[in-house]
Formats: structure tokens, sequence, C-alpha cells
């Protein structure tokens, strides 16, 4: 059959399964599966994906779940995280987060926008392909990966360095709106210690505050952040303080030991190098004795495995005009006979390490609106569940 006939029957296909994706996707958000605690719904992942005929499944020794079809030359890897954040407080949600509650084609609950809707549609539009017995050429990796809301992109630096599984290319399907996307602004976390001298409160002149001496450099740090590049797409880069914590005896004490937390986003042409330097230049300014560091992330995957790496995320664009953007763009528009929008994301994603680190070129494509993510009103429309299998088993015609 030509493309366009093709394209045709990859849609009637993906949308026969309506009811197994919504099943599916309301039995994962009945699962509670925060970073770290994602045992449970990677053994419900791999049950759908066996059930679907998937060539081949793998938990890795860190906990991610690959799902492979085909064997072909060709690898190309679908990400989608799937551990979500707690629910906060349960009295400001309308709903239980996690009963799956489904209503006038949308399905609510932890997990629905960031990110496990994703997980659902990649299952399916695997067995589309399986069905329709398309891409020799390919091996086709549908990822369920761990940790990232506690360290995006960690789980791929396993995936690459240890599973030695590199991709000529990735689709990142976290929540795009259906839109596609090529890149987003990279973070790290930083801290800043200022030591004093600890002494009794009631006369604090026999210390050396630490507070006191923090002040000057959180004021430094105010300035720079209304200073930093501004990027054309990607945005601002982006400086906060965002927690402070003191060492002291007692709060009858003059503390001894400061540390602000530092959230810095850094648009195209930031790095970490040039970050850590600003930063520094902040504490010279302020003539203050300090030190700056980035911070290590070391908490054991649900497999207890440890595998510490720098807070550090790198930012990551790639040009409207690639191959492999032109390519989404040529298979959304095929699919949905409607223009294709192109965009960033505005948080941060496993492209960090896949595109940023690795340099394995990535796209963005993935269901629900971001603006849901992490809220209470978490939710999927189940038109884009069906929508996004369909485009992850269209796309690799087009590449």
């Amino acid at each position: 059959m030509d493309r366009n006939e093709l394209v045709e029957k990859i849609r009637e296909e993906s949308y026969k399964y309506e009811d197994e994706m919504v099943e599916f996707m309301r039995d994962i958000i009945r699962i509670p599966s925060e970073s770290c605690e994602e045992k449970e719904v990677v053994e419900r992942i791999k049950e759908e994906m066996e059930k679907v005929g998937f060539d081949e499944v793998e938990i890795d020794p860190m906990g991610n779940i690959l799902g492979r079809i085909g064997s072909g030359d060709r690898i190309v890897a679908f990400d989608a995280h799937i551990d979500t954040v707690g629910v906060g407080n349960l009295d400001e949600w309308d709903w239980d987060p996690f009963e799956g509650k489904m209503e006038d084609g949308i399905i609510y609950g932890r997990g629905a926008t960031d990110q496990e809707g994703a997980m659902v549609s990649m299952v399916y539009a695997a067995k589309v392909i399986k069905d329709l017995d398309l891409y020799d050429e390919f091996s086709l990796y549908f990822i369920g990966s761990v940790q990232e809301e506690d360290c995006d992109g960690l789980c791929w630096q396993y995936i690459i360095n240890e599973d030695e599984l590199e991709p000529e290319l990735v689709v990142v399907t976290e929540p795009t709106n259906l839109n596609i996307y090529r890149g987003h602004r990279g973070r790290m976390e930083m801290e800043v210690i200022t030591d004093g001298v600890s002494c009794h409160g009631s006369a604090p002149h026999r210390g050396v505050n630490s507070i006191y001496k923090m002040a000057p450099i959180i004021e430094g740090i105010e300035e720079l952040n209304e200073n930093l590049k501004d990027d054309d797409f990607l945005g601002k880069g982006t400086i906060a303080v965002t927690h402070v914590t003191n060492e002291t005896p007692s709060l009858c004490a003059v503390p001894n030991k400061t540390k602000i937390h530092l959230d810095r986003r850094l648009t195209a042409g930031e790095d970490k190098e040039l970050a850590v330097k600003q930063v520094e230049e902040v504490v010279a300014e302020a003539d203050i004795e300090a030190e700056v560091r980035i911070l290590n992330y070391d908490t054991p995957s649900y497999t207890d495995l440890v595998y510490e790496t720098e807070k550090y995320y790198p930012t990551w664009v790639i040009e409207e005009e690639d191959d492999i953007v032109q390519s989404a763009v040529g298979a959304f528009e095929e699919l949905f006979d409607e223009e294709a929008t192109v965009d960033k994301w505005t948080f941060s994603t496993n492209g960090v390490s896949i595109m940023g680190r690795a340099g394995i070129p990535c796209i963005g494509f993935g269901p629900a609106n971001e603006v849901y993510a992490h809220t209470v009103n978490d939710q999927i429309p189940v038109d884009h569940l069906l929508k996004a299998a369909a485009f992850y088993a269209t796309y690799p015609e087009y590449l």
C-alpha cells in the first residue's frame, strides 16, 4: 500500500484499541508510583507489553522497563518516565487521585498528565506496528524509565552507559498537548555555604552570624537573575534561592553555618561552568568567604541500585529544519490533516541526558497538556491517548 493508505490504516488500527487503552490507563493510575517506588507499575506495564506481543521485554538492574519490537539495524526509542510526584494535600483534590476517574472523555488522577498516559499510547503503538507487520529495518524500543521526577535523565545515563542502548534518535513523550517539541532549558542545583561562629543569642557580638554573611549573597543572586541571558526560542536563563537552612546549637544561639539552595535554569549557550562562575562572582562582589558547589544525587532506585550523578541537567535544542523534526511534522500533518505546531517545554525532561549529555537527537511528542502536570487537576483526554498511539506508530515511516 502507498503511504497515504498506510497512514489511514495505522489511524484506524490505533483507534480500535480505545477500550484497552482506557482500561490500561486507569489501571496504572490506580498504582501509586512515586520516584524510587515504581516496582508495581513497572510490573503492570510488563504484563501489558507481553499481552500485546512485544518481541522482548526486559527490566534492567536500575528498574527501567525496555520493550522491543523488531530486530532491524536502525534503532529508535520512545521514552516515557513512569514515576510520578506525590499527591500533596488530599483535601485539595476533588476526587481520589488513585481512582482513575473517567468523565466526559477525560481520565483523571496522579500521573495522567506527567506522564503515564504516553506509556499507554506507546504500548498500543507497538501493537499496531506488530499487527500490521511494519518497519522490518527497525528495532523499536518503548521504554518506561524511572526516577525522572527525582533526577531527570539519570535513567537514560544508565540506559546509555550500562544497558549500552544507543538509538539514532529518541522520541521523548512528556506532555506536549500533541504538539511537536524540539528542546527546553537545562537546569542545575547549586548550594552556597557560609560559615560563622556560634555564640549565645543574648550577646551576638561574641560570634559571627552566618545568616548575616549570606544576606548580601542572596541580594546578589536576585540581581544576577535580572541580568541573565535571554534566548529567542528557549527563553531566559533564571536563578532563584529556593531554600535556606541553618546549623545552630539552639534558637537562642547565633548560627554557625548557613546554606542556600539555588535553582538555576540554563538557556541556550549556558552551561554549568558559566553558572558556577557567575555565582562565584556574586560571592566575590559581596566580599564574603563562601563555598559554591554543585549538588549530587545518590538516592537508590526501587531495585536498591545507586547511580550517582551531578545535579546538572544540560540544555538541549534541535533546529526546526532538522530532518527528524520535519519528519515528525510530516507524520503529524498526514495523520491529522492539520498544521503541526513546533514549540518547546517549559520544564526539563530526560532529553537532558539523551541529547544534552550523549548527543543523541530528540524530538518531543506527547499526549496531555503540561499545564495540568503536578496539579490536583492531573488529567488526560482519551482522544490524546489514541492520537499519540497513531503518531508513534506512524513516525518511523517518515524517518
